[in-house]
């Protein structure tokens, strides 16, 4: 049965951005490598953190929304997360019915101040 999962991490404020988004893009990769299928995704992009990691009080942040069957897919993207020396910290949590009808919610929401945020700038 598949499930679905967040997965939010923290980059290392030294890269540029475009590095940052490689560097989403290539977990992306690997979560769609591992059987997973991206439901959601959201660049927060560089944001101050609540306390210093290593030093750094900034990061880029990145949230991944996706779906798969088995505990194989998070463990294995967690060794990826722990592997990779650009990523400060990560968290991957398993959604339940609540926190699903909560994030398709937040999602709607989202998608409209994007489009409001285009439709003013026209």
């Amino acid at each position: 049965m598949s499930k679905r999962y967040e997965t939010v991490f923290i980059l290392t404020p030294v890269l540029s951005d475009d590095q940052a988004k490689e560097a989403a893009k290539k977990f992306k990769k690997s979560i769609t490598d591992l059987g997973g299928k991206i439901v959601n995704e959201e660049h927060w992009g560089l944001k101050k953190l609540a306390y210093p990691i290593q030093k750094k009080t900034t990061g880029f942040y990145q949230l991944f929304e996706f779906s798969g069957e088995g505990e194989e897919i998070v463990s294995n993207l967690e060794v990826a997360y722990k592997r990779d020396e650009r990523v400060l910290r990560f968290l991957t949590v398993a959604l339940d019915k609540h926190a699903i009808a909560y994030a398709d919610k937040r999602k709607g929401k989202v998608s409209e101040a994007k489009s409001k945020k285009k439709e003013s700038a026209a």
